[in-house]
């Protein structure tokens, strides 16, 4: 993907930790900062479009007269869906789910701060730090929206563990904590016809996919469903 950035030869390591899923990395390569787990690029600071889509996605298919509804974020990451859930007024709880105990420290006080310091801020912003998974399956709480980007999608996941979240079980899951007629919400750096039907296999109703159109190659996609009434 083309960007407006000058970028050097060679990316410059911020901050190296052995967290509990393995290796994780801070990297910045000219004015970008990148995520690295495990030596598999997650994500930079280049371009948000696809992380406020899915934000977007979520927050334009929930029923325009629902008060104050709820948002679940799987994955903090650079924090652009952070931030763009609490630039809008309309959610009154943002949740965002972050296994990665580094990744939290580098927006609180790191080098990814100055792209969360306000959403971190704000009084509807709440971080936990646990395994999506093992939330989705343990909490009581239940939400009107649930956006994932916890991996580069249901097909290229950062780890073998992540897989099950886009089985039948861990859709169902997903749907145990949505309210009736919840919102799900997944990226994915490609479209996933064969995650289309494992959706509709698990009960959601309106499975849709957005394209986000990127410079080269196929394009950014945000999967929808909709969990019945």
């Amino acid at each position: 993907m083309s960007t407006p950035y000058d970028i050097p030869e060679a990316p410059e390591v911020l901050d190296r930790r052995e967290g509990p899923y393995g290796e994780v990395v801070l990297r910045r390569h000219g004015r970008l900062l990148q995520i690295i787990a495990n030596g598999c690029f997650l994500m930079d600071t280049s371009d948000g479009r696809s992380e406020r889509l899915l934000v977007d996605a979520a927050l334009d298919a929930l029923d325009p007269d629902a008060a104050d509804p709820s948002v679940l974020i799987g994955g903090l990451g650079v924090g652009f869906s952070l931030a763009h859930a609490a630039g809008q007024a309309r959610w009154g709880r943002i949740t965002v789910v972050e296994r990665e105990p580094a990744i939290i420290g580098w927006h609180r006080t790191g080098p990814l701060a100055e792209l969360s310091c306000v959403a971190l801020a704000d009084p509807r912003t709440e971080i936990v730090e646990q395994d999506l998974i093992t939330y989705v399956n343990e909490t009581s709480d239940t939400f009107d929206a649930l956006c994932l980007d916890i991996d580069n999608g249901p097909d290229w996941t950062v780890d073998e563990g992540n897989e099950g979240l886009y089985s039948p079980d861990g859709l169902a899951a997903c749907a145990r904590v949505l309210r009736p007629r919840g919102i799900l919400a997944v990226w994915s750096a490609k479209p996933s016809p064969e995650f289309e039907g494992t959706l509709r296999n698990a009960g959601f109703q309106q499975v849709r996919t957005e394209e986000i159109p990127v410079a080269r190659g196929v394009p950014d996609v945000v999967h929808i469903g909709v969990r019945p009434g």
